[in-house]
């Protein structure tokens, strides 16, 4: 059964707002609250892993699956504060810096205090600097300026800003008329979407499922664990949403869903991969079959864990990954078209 086309809006809206709050990996408490809420506003029961996973059965029996996606992003820490005032960062996440640079920021204090700010090169004017266009972009060469009053390392302190304070990047999120949503942080926030779009779908509509379904939003999977714990112990099998990758050698556009065979710790299952692809032709889904070797999803976290079970991964396509990132509304529903028929069918 292929979920309706009604959802694709909702879906919209909830990427949307989801992208809009704050949640570098070690600072998803706000994602999670709003998850929570949502989760029980449709009608369901979630609860959270010790370590911060949300998690919520959709309902059905036997067999039971999990579908994964993470609301942790990319960000940064404060790493030192400078003696002129300005702010040493260490990077959340995996991205090159020059992906930040002029970009807007918020220090977010343990006090519950929160600074605007933007990440710039050292020497940023080239009105004063010969070596704007070629200077190495490193955490020694990009630094944090705060929009503050503030000249001296005293002067930060006195704000209440502390080593070890999170730093949400600006988002900047836009949805065009032509269908592109164009932010930060669609990995996975995208996938996030999805599933809360299918949760609705499964509740409103009354879908009787195939299996026991949960699905999980976990909260470290961009530093390499968010799949390690939290899974339900009955999971025979888990299907990561995670976004597809776009560029050379690739098969995917911002308009498809991705089906990965193979990722850089190995193959994915084959009989639940094949089943996933059957299903895509069978029904005319858009989608695209792709080897990511740059790529790792929370469900190799899970298998490395030592669960037994089945693994897959799907994600609507999204381009300039761990960047100012674009994707379009055909690679949502291709996506939920997708799930929406893998547990009913």
């Amino acid at each position: 059964m292929i979920c309706k086309e009604e959802y694709l809006e909702k879906c919209v809206q909830e990427v949307v707002k989801l992208c809009k709050i704050p949640s570098p990996t070690g600072y998803t408490q706000k994602a999670c609250v709003y998850l929570m809420e949502r989760l029980k506003e449709i009608g369901y029961l979630p609860y959270q892993s010790n370590k911060g996973s949300v998690i919520a059965c959709l309902g059905g029996e036997g067999k039971p699956l999990v579908l994964a996606a993470h609301v942790d992003t990319l960000g940064a820490m404060v790493r030192s504060i400078k003696s002129n005032g300005a702010i040493r960062f260490t990077k959340i996440g995996g991205y090159p810096e020059n992906n930040i640079e002029n970009e807007n920021c918020i220090v977010h204090t343990r006090c519950g205090k929160e600074y605007n700010g933007t990440f710039y090169l050292t020497t940023p004017s080239v009105h004063v600097y010969d070596n704007v266009a070629t200077a190495s972009r490193n955490d020694t060469t990009v630094e944090l300026i705060l929009d503050e009053k503030v000249k001296t390392k005293k002067d930060i302190e006195d704000l209440g800003i502390r080593v070890g304070d999170f730093i949400s990047i600006d988002p900047r999120t836009v949805y065009t008329e032509s269908g592109f949503i164009k932010s930060r942080h669609l990995d996975d926030k995208a996938s996030a979407g999805i599933l809360i779009s299918l949760a609705e779908w499964v509740k409103t509509d009354s879908v009787k499922l195939n299996r026991k379904v949960y699905i999980v939003f976990t909260t470290y999977e961009e530093v390499g664990h968010g799949g390690a714990s939290g899974i339900p112990d009955e999971t025979v099998e888990m299907i990561s949403v995670d976004m597809g990758a776009l560029g050379d050698d690739l098969s995917c556009d911002e308009y498809q869903v991705s089906i990965c065979a193979k990722d850089s710790g190995g193959p994915y299952n084959y009989e639940l991969t094949s089943k996933l692809i059957e299903i895509a032709e069978n029904n005319k889904i858009p989608h695209a079959i792709d080897i990511y070797p740059r790529y790792g999803s929370d469900v190799g976290a899970t298998l490395s864990a030592g669960y037994d079970i089945k693994h897959g991964l799907v994600g609507p396509g999204v381009f300039a990954s761990h960047g100012y990132e674009r994707t379009h509304k055909e690679a949502l529903y291709a996506t939920l078209q997708l799930l929406s028929e893998y547990i009913t069918y």
